[in-house]
């Protein structure tokens, strides 16, 4: 197996590095001597360390939930089951189909029992009302609905039944760090307990990030976040978007507007904060045959702003439904 050879002292900030770029071989254990640590990696790739070749240990494969199942559900129940599941922290969410309703419970068990790291098993509910939160019933495990997620070198502590958030997202979350440049100032709108927030300001030079969420209790935790990952370049607010940004009298070099169920709505926000240059992602949810409609009316609120503007990409961010995906139409005024 090719690994990269990294002295002890160095191992930490190479494996985050290697962790970051997808890099490290997750099939294999590392292996290590007094002097050096050896990462198992995909490839070789230019680098001031040398590259070895050893024999290391491969991680035993787990079973996914319906082999671990097939002996507890008749064959019929298990054509209904749902392998994915959202983890948040040590907290697993379930989508239980109406045909095992009556089997959730012994299901939940069984992803407490295959999953040593996951402390409680919650069925998860539908995004409803103006905080697009969902009820979560306990299924096993510990009667707890917070967590502390990873991700992206930051931490998050939420609950996820009164905070929406969508572990998901942390891919998109790391190519818009990427995306930006030293000194911009960032406006973040529907910021939630502070995801985009907190992973902009931690891994980026952004000169400033902004978050404005109208749930207090989101809100409550983005505070905390923000404390959590000691930023000092970071700013959140409690409130509506429409009447908060316009009492904070900027303008932003970029904008993020991840609410996909009805983000259009708020152009005139985003557009009255914007300048020559700025950048805005747009997130919706749409058929890709209908992504012309969400550009559409980008064009038609920048000319209703009198402003002018490029489209720069649209990019599929997960999947919502079938055939419908969660997508971030970006664009620049110029």
């Amino acid at each position: 197996m090719i690994c990269i050879k990294v002295p002890v002292k160095e191992a930490q900030n190479i494996k985050k590095e290697l962790l970051e770029n997808d890099l490290i071989d997750k099939d294999y254990f590392l292996k290590k001597d007094k002097d050096f640590v050896y990462f198992p990696v995909k490839k070789s790739f230019p680098s001031k360390h040398d590259f070895v070749r050893k024999i290391l240990k491969k991680k035993k494969e787990r079973a996914g939930l319906k082999t671990t199942l097939t002996k507890k559900l008749k064959k019929e129940d298990l054509e209904f089951l749902r392998r994915s599941m959202d983890v948040i922290g040590d907290i697993a969410i379930l989508e239980i189909p109406r045909e095992l309703e009556k089997k959730k419970k012994l299901i939940a068990q069984e992803v407490l029992n295959a999953n040593k790291y996951i402390k409680t098993v919650l069925k998860k509910g539908k995004h409803e009302g103006v905080f697009r939160t969902q009820k979560l019933e306990h299924l096993a495990g510990e009667k707890t609905k917070e967590a502390i997620y990873k991700e992206n070198n930051v931490q998050l502590k939420l609950d996820v039944e009164k905070v929406y958030f969508s572990p998901r997202l942390s891919n998109d979350r790391k190519r818009i760090a990427k995306l930006i440049n030293k000194g911009e100032e960032i406006l973040v709108m529907f910021s939630g307990c502070a995801p985009y927030v907190c992973v902009i300001a931690k891994n980026t030079n952004a000169k400033n990030v902004c978050g404005v969420e109208i749930n207090p209790t989101a809100h409550n935790y983005a505070l905390q976040n923000v404390l959590l990952n000691k930023l000092n370049n970071t700013g959140v607010f409690l409130g509506d978007v429409k009447s908060v940004v316009p009492k904070l009298a900027k303008k932003y070099d970029r904008i993020l507007m991840p609410l996909p169920k009805n983000a259009t709505e708020f152009l005139d926000v985003a557009l009255n904060a914007s300048k020559k240059g700025t950048i805005i992602h747009l997130y919706d949810f749409k058929r890709e045959d209908e992504l012309k409609e969400s550009i559409e009316q980008i064009k038609q609120a920048c000319a209703k702003a009198k402003k002018k503007c490029k489209i720069l990409d649209t990019v599929r961010c997960g999947q919502h439904a079938p055939r419908t995906f969660r997508y971030c139409i970006e664009f620049q005024i110029l």
